[in-house]
C-alpha cells in the first residue's frame, strides 16, 4: 500500500463518526491484550528483560557522538540481523535498519530509535549498576529504547504473530542537537524509502502513556561579529565586536513571544577573543528559537535577524571605525519544522486505545523528536515511551531505572500499538 491509498482510506473513514471509530480501537485493543497470543508475547518481553538490560549496557559502552554513530550503528545491525531480519540496510546517511516482512496488503511502518548521544568522544561511557539503576552519559536518551525494538522481534516471533504490514526496525542517526534530525530528514526525503512510508513510530525514554503528536519546531543561528581588533590600551576606542554581540543579545532577550503556541528562545554559546588585554577580532553566539506553532517560529526567527544589523549599526556609530568596521555573519546550524499528527488519525487513536486497555492514562505532548519531519510531511507519526524510566538526561550523571513489571507492562504497550497498527494475526 502506497501513501497515497493510506491517505484515501483516512479520507474515506472521515465520514464515520469519531465515537464510534474510537470505541471500535478501543474494543479491538481489549481484545488484543486479552488474547492468549498477546499473553505470549508480553511473557516472552519479561523472559527476555535481562537480555534486554544486558543489550543496553552494551550499547550505552560503545560511544556514539553527533556524527560519528558509525562503530555503534554497525554493533546495532548485527544485532537485527542475528534477529532474522531482512533486507538489512546501512544507507547513504548511517542510518541501519532491516525489515520483518508482511504478508502483503498492508502499509509499510517504521519504527525506530535513535542512535547518537549529545556526548563528545572522549566521554567516558562504562556503565555502573548499582542496585535498580544503571549509571552512564547516554545510557537513556535514546540507547535504552534500542534493545526494546529487539525484544519487540523476539516477542512477535515467539507468539507467532504476522503482519499484513511490513516493518522496519531501525536505529537512526543525528536526531540529537547539531545533528539536526540528518536520520530521518535522509529517510523522508532522499532514502530508497522515502515515497513507500506510511506509518512511523519513533521510541524515546518514559512509562506507557507518553504519546508525543506535535513536533515543537526551532532554529538556531551561529552568529559571529568581525573587527579589526587590537590591543586594549593602544587601540582603545576603536569598535569592538564584543560589544556589537552584546547589543544584540540583550535586543534579543527583551524580544516578545507568544505564550501561545509556547514560544521561547535561549543564548546557549558564547565564543570567541584571544587574551584578557586584546580587542576582539571576532566573537560568536549560537542561538536556539523554538515554538509550537509555524508562524510563531517564522516570526521568532525574522525578528531576531532585524536586530543584528541593528546592533552592528549601533557598535558603528558608538566608537572609531577608523581601522575597519563591525560586521557579521548568521549562519543557520538547526531547522527543525514543526508539525503535528492530530487525535483522530488512526495511529494515535490506536495508541490511545492501546494505552487505556493496558490501564494507563494517556499523556499527549509536544516535543523536538525525529517525528517532526514525518509530521511536518502529514505522513502520520508519534514518538511513544520505550517503556524505561530514566534521568538526568544528557548529564554525566545519566541514569535508568530497572524495574522489571513497570518495564514490561510499560513495554507492551508500545508493543501493542505496533501490533494493531501492522494489522496482526
Amino acid at each position: 500500500m502506497n501513501r497515497l491509498m493510506t491517505l484515501a482510506l483516512l479520507a474515506a473513514t472521515a465520514s464515520v463518526p469519531a465515537q464510534a471509530l474510537a470505541q471500535n480501537r478501543d474494543a479491538e485493543a481489549k481484545k488484543l491484550l486479552a488474547s492468549p497470543k498477546f499473553a505470549a508475547a508480553k511473557a516472552k518481553l519479561a523472559a527476555d528483560h535481562e537480555r534486554i538490560i544486558a543489550d543496553v549496557i552494551k550499547l550505552t559502552e560503545i560511544e556514539a557522538p553527533p556524527f560519528k554513530e558509525a562503530t555503534r550503528a554497525a554493533a546495532y545491525l548485527e544485532m537485527l540481523r542475528a534477529e532474522g531480519l531482512t533486507d538489512l540496510t546501512t544507507d547513504a546517511e548511517g542510518n541501519v535498519y532491516g525489515m520483518r516482512k508482511g504478508t502483503g496488503g498492508g502499509p509499510l511502518i517504521v519504527i525506530t530509535a535513535h542512535l547518537d548521544t549529545v556526548f563528545p568522544a572522549g566521554t567516558n561511557v562504562k556503565v555502573r549498576r548499582e542496585g535498580n539503576m544503571l549509571y552512564a552519559p547516554g545510557v537513556g536518551d535514546d540507547t535504552c529504547s534500542l534493545p526494546v525494538l529487539l525484544a519487540f522481534i523476539r516477542a512477535m516471533k515467539a507468539a507467532n504473530y504476522s503482519t499484513k504490514a511490513d516493518i522496519i526496525f531501525m536505529g537512526n542517526v543525528g536526531e540529537e542537537g547539531p545533528g539536526d534530525l540528518r536520520g530521518t530528514r535522509y529517510l523522508f526525503t532522499k532514502s530508497p524509502l522515502k515515497d513507500r512510508i506510511n506509518y512511523f513510530i519513533s521510541l524515546e525514554p518514559g512509562r506507557a502513556g507518553r504519546i508525543t503528536n506535535a513536533g515543537v519546531g526551532s532554529k538556531r543561528y551561529k552568529v559571529t561579529f568581525t573587527g579589526p581588533g587590537g590591543h586594549s590600551m593602544g587601540d582603545f576606542g576603536i569598535v569592538n565586536p564584543a560589544y556589537a554581540m552584546a547589543n544584540a543579545m540583550v535586543e534579543f532577550g527583551k524580544m516578545k513571544v507568544p505564550t501561545e503556541p509556547r514560544t521561547v528562545y535561549n543564548v546557549g554559546l558564547l565564543e570567541g577573543g584571544t587574551s584578557v588585554n586584546s580587542i576582539p577580532f571576532s566573537t560568536a553566539m549560537t542561538v536556539d528559537m523554538r515554538s509550537a506553532g509555524k508562524a510563531a517560529l517564522d516570526a521568532e526567527e525574522q525578528a531576531f535577524l532585524a536586530i543584528l544589523p541593528r546592533a552592528v549599526d549601533a557598535e558603528n556609530a558608538a566608537r572609531s571605525t577608523a581601522k575597519g568596521k563591525i560586521g557579521f555573519e548568521a549562519k543557520k546550524v538547526g531547522d527543525r519544522p514543526v508539525g503535528s499528527t492530530a487525535k483522530d488519525v488512526d495511529i494515535v487513536e490506536i495508541a490511545t486505545a492501546t494505552t487505556k486497555a493496558a490501564g494507563f492514562t494517556p499523556a499527549y505532548g509536544v516535543g523536538s523528536t525525529d517525528s517532526n519531519i514525518p509530521m511536518s510531511m502529514g505522513i502520520p507519526a508519534v514518538t511513544l515511551g520505550s517503556g524505561f524510566q530514566t534521568q538526568r538526561a544528557h548529564s554525566l550523571e545519566e541514569a535508568m531505572v530497572i524495574d522489571k513489571d513497570k518495564d514490561v507492562d510499560s513495554m507492551a504497550v508500545s508493543l501493542a500499538t505496533l501490533l494493531m497498527l501492522a494489522g496482526a494475526k
